[in-house]
């Protein structure tokens, strides 16, 4: 037996867009709801969210059993944290703040067993070998790993190009607010400028032959992004959908 097919990898190589949706309750029970939803991915959220190693774990789970992909959001990308987390069953993470080359060959090293990278060999405790079931695991997990890097600064602007060329790279994904406060524009993502780069850096990855990803809250945002060429395609927030549904509900009643 091998390492599970990652069907988001094949997916993101052959070109296909995908629409998913962030995932930031930190509960299995959300997640679960959310994975019968039909998205072709769910980010797990680990840098933001109130996440631990343990809900994360519960999260990817119970995403087994569903059709989207669970991505993992490290909260940094250090070997530590994604060791544990490939142990826990996730193929495909989202790296935060990625400014060079160096950095995403780091990560991807971090992701591989040796002589291609530094993993640690104890799969068999965790959920990603079957839990020992999986005899070929370390053999062929390798070849399922998936890295999706965010650009989220002018550095990683700079240096993108370089970026999209490190072996291990299958996706860059842009992050509109943290790119705009480190272009001066604190809060507007929608400057001119910030407009402006994002759409560049979208063409450039695109070009790069890896896929380009960002995420939009609303959908003329949304929609922009994806007639920018955008193939991973983030449509929205759990935590937001909620509270704007709740919000609306009341101001309803109250009226």
């Amino acid at each position: 037996m091998s390492a599970p097919l990652n069907r988001f990898k094949t997916a993101l190589a052959a070109g296909q867009p995908l629409v998913g949706c962030w995932a930031g309750f930190a509960d299995a029970y959300a997640t679960e709801i959310l994975g019968t939803a039909g998205f072709d991915w769910l980010i797990l959220d680990g840098e933001h969210a109130p996440n631990t190693l343990q809900t994360l774990s519960a999260q990817i789970g119970i995403l087994q059993a569903s059709s989207s992909e669970a991505i993992v959001r490290v909260p940094v990308a250090e070997d530590w944290i994604i060791k544990q987390v490939l142990d826990a069953g996730a193929q495909t993470l989202l790296a935060p703040m990625v400014d060079t080359a160096a950095d995403a060959e780091r990560i991807v090293r971090a992701m591989r067993y040796p002589p291609e990278g530094v993993r640690g060999s104890g799969a068999a405790l965790g959920r990603a070998s079957g839990f020992g079931a999986v005899p070929d695991y370390i053999a062929t997990a390798n070849d399922q790993m998936c890295l999706v890097v965010q650009i989220e600064s002018v550095a990683a602007l700079d240096n993108l190009d370089a970026i999209c060329a490190v072996d291990g790279v299958d996706a860059a994904f842009i992050g509109p607010s943290d790119l705009a406060n480190d272009m001066g524009y604190r809060g507007d993502a929608n400057h001119p400028e910030v407009r402006a780069a994002m759409q560049d850096a979208l063409a450039r990855i695109r070009a790069a032959g890896k896929a380009p990803g960002i995420l939009g809250i609303d959908a003329q945002t949304t929609r922009t992004y994806r007639d920018w060429g955008a193939q991973m395609l983030g449509v929205g927030i759990d935590v937001l959908l909620f509270a704007n549904a709740a919000r609306a509900l009341a101001r309803n009643w109250q009226a």
